[in-house]
């Protein structure tokens, strides 16, 4: 299922994208409803994704505020619903990691007249390790969901049919020799990305 990997990579660049800033920002700013976010972030992590797929769907129903744009039952949908659910990962995770910098870091960067943005960035390359590690938590958080993306994306072969929902659709067939040979093509997916983050680790220890 290529599809599969197409969409949960566009959605973790996307989460990643938009993710470590704002992680960023919840941990250098100090904005009305900065904490009220952070609270939605860390509350998000753990948020069901069938809950994700029903927003999205009600969203982009024909009737729906996005409905004319006819992405119900499309790979974009899937990509949307997949970035909503990796996005508070990234920038929560991110946030822990900028927060483990030393305290003083940042005051002495402003001190010496650096801008919010400089700032965010130094802290950002300086957790290197840790925000990879982030964005690899999000494209495994992605790539594993299986009830938003069957909500908003269905099943439709050469489309829409990525592995987690082909899993669910040939296991209720009872077609398990096939259900094992994808569960195994997800397992090396999440293993290649659990790899990835065992090296930034390693990198962060050494």
């Amino acid at each position: 299922m290529p599809g599969s990997l197409a969409v949960s990579r566009s959605a973790a660049l996307l989460a990643g994208l938009l993710g470590v800033p704002l992680g960023a920002a919840l941990h250098l700013g100090r904005w009305p409803g900065r904490k009220s976010l952070t609270l939605a972030i860390n509350t998000d992590m753990g948020l069901p994704p069938v809950v994700v797929g029903l927003a999205v769907t009600l969203l982009l129903w024909r009737t729906g505020p996005l409905g004319s744009l006819r992405l119900l039952y499309t790979p974009q949908a899937m990509v949307l619903a997949q970035l909503i659910v990796a996005l508070p990962i990234v920038a929560g995770f991110t946030r822990a990691a900028l927060a483990l910098q030393d305290a003083d870091l940042a005051p002495a960067m402003r001190a010496d007249g650096a801008a919010e943005r400089r700032v965010a960035y130094r802290l950002v390359r300086a957790s290197t390790a840790p925000v990879l590690i982030a964005v690899a938590a999000g494209f495994g958080r992605a790539i594993a969901e299986v009830g938003a993306s069957l909500m908003v994306g269905g099943k439709i072969v050469g489309q829409t049919r990525i592995l987690t929902t082909a899993i669910a659709l040939e296991s209720s067939r009872g077609d398990f020799a096939l259900v094992l040979a994808l569960g195994m093509v997800l397992l090396l997916a999440l293993a290649v990305n659990a790899s990835l983050g065992l090296a930034a680790r390693l990198r962060v220890a050494s």
